[in-house]
């Protein structure tokens, strides 16, 4: 087929919402977008798992280590999903690590910041799965086909992670007046980012149209993130706390909540390598990747042995 057929029919499948499987003839640049995100959504997965598993031997009881480990163990899963759903765009797992590792990769900047106190964890597993909930169920009808059908059973794990991270914030909202604190402070360091998640507002972010045309988003960054402030208000109201947000109000009008502007600077600045943890959590990768090298190559040599014996 010549070049213009095939993008008419590429164009035709995605108007009829068929998906686009990786044998199928694509442009180059969806190509090369689907690989940024799938990529950048596999690393956050992955460094994602660094600001709770330091907290496993440390939670408060059996059940919270068991319930944490059990999370951070997901996390991992989610991640080599991600990464074999890249792969079939032609970017081996080897590639896409190295770049994670040498920092030339990115991955959201939430996971850059620290986990101070136990109601950390509770506060990543509300508000940082909450938001990453609302953005992944809309990505379950994303239009590149490997992508999709990962994100069904993603999301459903980040599911009980979100409800997880909830109770722990109940058992501390409701617990002792210091315990309250904890939780709020929790809250007011945590809300913010969270809402930096979503990414830069629509008309500042550069993929943004582009990735809706494709269908590869399917609701913009300014709307995911009205979504969960929306939903995110009763909860915050029934646990008796309250949002670091003095412009916080119902707007009868546009039937949502308006919310105070977002620090974007401290967003690119987190982005671009300079945030709280940024250092750390590339150390931490690089030393478990390093750490991890002889199980990578005695591997190797067992799937060279048995080919050999094979043969």
């Amino acid at each position: 087929m010549e070049q213009d057929d095939l993008q008419r029919l590429f164009d035709s499948k995605i108007e009829q919402e068929i998906r686009i499987e990786p044998k199928d003839w694509m442009p180059e640049a969806y190509r090369k977008t689907n690989l940024r995100q799938i990529s950048q959504h596999a690393h956050s997965e992955i460094v994602g798992m660094l600001p709770e598993a330091n907290w496993i031997t440390r939670a408060p009881s059996l059940r919270r280590k068991v319930a944490l480990l059990a999370k951070v163990q997901d996390e991992a899963g989610h991640g080599l999903y991600l990464y074999s759903a890249a792969e079939t765009l032609g970017t081996s797992r080897d590639e896409m690590m190295d770049d994670l590792n040498s920092g030339k990769a990115k991955y959201s900047s939430i996971f850059n910041y620290p986990t101070l106190n136990w109601a950390d964890i509770g506060a990543i597993g509300w508000l940082v799965d909450g938001a990453a909930i609302t953005n992944q169920v809309a990505l379950c009808r994303t239009s590149y086909g490997p992508y999709a059908r990962a994100m069904v059973r993603i999301c459903k794990e980040e599911s009980f992670h979100q409800r997880q991270g909830y109770e722990i914030m109940m058992s501390m909202a409701f617990g002792t007046p210091e315990q309250k604190q904890m939780a709020q402070d929790a809250l007011n360091r945590w809300w913010w980012p969270a809402l930096m998640m979503f990414g830069p507002n629509d008309s500042e972010s550069v993929h943004s149209q582009q990735s809706l045309d494709w269908k590869i988003k399917r609701v913009s960054n300014d709307d995911l993130r009205q979504e969960f402030v929306d939903k995110s208000i009763p909860q915050v109201e029934y646990l008796g706390l309250t949002l670091p947000d003095a412009e916080l109000k119902w707007n009868e009008e546009r039937g949502h909540y308006d919310f105070g502007p977002i620090d974007w600077e401290e967003f690119y600045r987190v982005v671009s390598g300079n945030g709280p943890c940024n250092k750390e959590r590339l150390e931490a990768r690089n030393k478990a990747h390093n750490d991890g090298a002889w199980v990578r190559e005695a591997a190797l040599a067992f799937a060279e042995k048995r080919q050999i014996n094979v043969a």
